[in-house]
């Protein structure tokens, strides 16, 4: 059982039998009254966001998630489709729960599987990923009035600033975390 000085950023919960990650946390305390918590949680299982409120006695029940390697395979409408490296089950997950990941999601992808009571809820992806360059305006010479920046389009149609050097073909590095430009890529 995890006290409220233990519910940090990134820890796994469970609320009503459903696993939760911590998005954001503010401890607070006010003159003789107790010491709170205000957390913001995001359910693996859905993808809905959560405000929650722990007082200083609450505990709650860390989550036991489990992580195994899977790839991805294909999209289908707002099915994602995976499959688990180890026993070559596919399993699908909808377009709500895996968030922002599709920005980044190419074919043959391996990503790590986040499973709840032995089954599939959630993935990570890599910290960075390599994403090939699809629409990038031309960088001109002299154009660094709007600081040496474009944004350019990759691959799997999400938008990442770059500096004005990349050009469409050009393959890039992308950090997942933040969706940040972090170079380009040798392969």
């Amino acid at each position: 059982m995890l006290n409220i000085s233990d519910i940090k950023v990134g820890k796994r919960i469970v609320l009503d039998n459903s696993p939760y990650v911590v998005v954001a946390s503010e401890h607070s305390k006010m003159g003789r009254a107790g010491a709170v918590l205000r957390t913001k949680l995001r359910n693996l299982m859905n993808g809905a966001m959560m405000d929650k409120t722990f007082q200083g006695a609450d505990k709650v029940k860390e989550a036991d998630i489990t992580k195994s390697k899977a790839q991805y395979l294909y999209v289908d409408s707002d099915q994602y489709y995976f499959m688990d490296n180890d026993t070559y089950d596919q399993f699908p997950l909808d377009k709500n729960v895996i968030g922002d990941a599709p920005n980044y999601l190419t074919e043959g992808l391996e990503v790590t599987m986040l499973n709840f009571n032995g089954n599939p809820i959630n993935i990570e992806l890599p910290v960075k990923v390599i994403l090939t360059v699809t629409e990038a305006p031309p960088g001109l010479k002299g154009d660094t009035q709007s600081g040496g920046d474009k944004l350019v389009t990759v691959e799997t149609g999400a938008q990442v600033t770059t500096p004005l050097f990349i050009n469409t073909g050009d393959r890039i590095i992308i950090n997942t975390e933040r969706g940040d430009y972090v170079g380009k890529s040798q392969e």
